[in-house]
């Protein structure tokens, strides 16, 4: 397989989880925060930072934006839940051990 050919395809597969997570917005940032060890706002930390690798200026509400499809405040507001306990002790025990 050619790089262009894989970089497409890895583009493919991104957008599809993005896409994926968007329907999924019962899906809590915490949870996968606490099962994955990234969420969200990782992967529109991950854009933003190859957005600026390259050169191309883009600041953390821009990559946000960008992922979640609108203003990260509006998400939030629609969808994010505040955690419970339960969620913050388990996300405290996930990320002592790193």
């Amino acid at each position: 397989m050619d790089d262009q050919t894989r970089t497409e395809l890895e583009a493919a597969a991104f957008r599809r989880l993005r896409d994926h997570l968007a329907e999924r917005a019962d899906v809590q940032n915490i949870d996968m925060m606490n099962l994955a060890g990234f969420c969200r706002n990782c992967l529109s930390r991950w854009y933003q930072e190859a957005a600026n690798e390259r050169g191309i200026e883009m600041d953390k509400e821009t990559a946000r934006t960008a992922f979640y499809g609108m203003p990260y405040a509006d998400w939030k507001a629609q969808h994010q839940l505040e955690a419970t306990a339960e969620q913050q002790a388990a996300f405290e025990v996930a990320h002592k051990a790193h």
